[in-house]
């Protein structure tokens, strides 16, 4: 895949520390976009942030200040030195935050989802020369995230980079949204070279949280954060409970321990024996799990000749309770278990289904439906 991008170096001047953008949700007047900005000053943040325009849920939320509201950001980051960032979904929203001299822009979740908005985008940014981060899109759908930087690689657009802030799923509890990392993680080794902030606030939802995902962010080797910052959280008009003061906002970058993401060579040496355990360990587990596959392959045969159907429930009740159980014997965590039997019994479905029907049904892979017996 070739999406050519910048280092990130080249357009924040941000490089060996993450990058910070941080600010309120929504500007909602030049008096508390400016304290916002006083407030921030001292902590060590790279770009302010203000939403202008606000896409909504519902048609009576408040749905931003519009255009007007860019001269206070410009303002509030020119009375301290800090390049502004903002939020674009239309044509005519870059055509006014450029206008206004705004240093960054990012394209929102509920844009991203659809390719037409992302178009009307790259057109309008074609020829400019402005930092594009792009959020991930409100489904967890790596192909149209990928989709939405594409376009912006064919508009010319190279100071390029990517903002993580989970995905609407069912029972994302504690979150507002699911981290969903493994997301993060695919997107990185598939363009290794782009720059990956992650969006704590909207994963979030709530402040109390902020701190801990900021964290695994770094540990991730993610690139940086863009946090919500409000002078009086509890009183913002829009996702107030996911807002910070600008104070502890200070104090969530300040706390982050940033470790090394590169190994020298005293490292590799150190951990090579370990790491050759592990590589021995995986070829074992791979055979083990052909070796399951091969006995589900025998059950399917039995099945089809006495006309079972591939799916027993209270069995694979039994089976999960069984290995919850021992995985909670091995100090395992119980969501890494359930979710590793889950994949695992979902194949074995699959595979059942195709030697019983003696088609090629779910040969494009496991069924993303639960499972539901074996």
């Amino acid at each position: 895949m070739d999406i050519p991008v910048n280092a990130m170096v080249r357009w924040s001047g941000v490089e060996g520390r993450p990058l910070i953008i941080a600010g309120p949700c929504a500007a909602e007047s030049e008096a508390q976009v400016l304290e916002a900005a006083d407030r921030l000053a001292p902590s060590r943040v790279d770009y302010l942030r203000a939403g202008i325009w606000k896409a909504r849920t519902r048609p009576d939320s408040f749905e931003g200040i519009g255009a007007p509201a860019l001269a206070w950001l410009r303002r509030a980051g020119d009375r301290h030195g800090m390049r502004t960032a903002t939020e674009v979904a239309h044509g005519d929203h870059v055509d006014a935050a450029l206008e206004a001299g705004i240093d960054l822009l990012w394209i929102g979740a509920r844009t991203t989802v659809n390719p037409f908005s992302v178009q009307e985008l790259a057109n309008a940014l074609r020829g400019t020369d402005v930092p594009v981060l792009v959020k991930n899109p409100t489904a967890p759908d790596l192909g149209l995230w990928i989709g939405a930087l594409e376009r912006m690689s064919r508009a010319g657009i190279r100071d390029l980079g990517a903002i993580h802030r989970g995905v609407s799923v069912a029972n994302a509890a504690p979150y507002r949204n699911a981290p969903m990392w493994s997301l993060v993680l695919e997107l990185r080794r598939r363009l290794p070279d782009l720059p990956i902030l992650t969006d704590p606030s909207h994963i979030c939802g709530r402040r109390d949280l902020l701190a801990g995902v900021a964290q695994r962010a770094m540990d991730l080797g993610l690139d940086g954060l863009m946090i919500e910052a409000h002078p009086n959280p509890d009183q913002a008009w829009s996702d107030a409970a996911q807002q910070v003061t600008p104070e502890r906002m200070g104090e969530i970058v300040a706390e982050l321990a940033v470790r090394r993401h590169d190994e020298d060579a005293a490292f590799a040496a150190s951990v090579e024996g370990l790491r050759e355990e592990i590589d021995r360990l995986d070829e074992h587990l791979l055979d083990l799990v052909a070796q399951r596959m091969e006995v589900v392959d025998r059950i399917a045969g039995q099945k089809r000749d006495r006309n079972v159907a591939p799916l027993q429930l209270r069995r694979w009740m039994i089976v999960l309770e069984n290995r919850l159980a021992r995985g909670r014997q091995l100090g395992l965590d119980e969501a890494y278990v359930k979710g590793l039997y889950d994949l695992i019994h979902r194949e074995s479905i699959r595979r059942q289904s195709v030697l019983m029907s003696g088609t090629l049904a779910g040969e494009d892979g496991p069924d993303p439906a639960p499972p539901t017996g074996e």
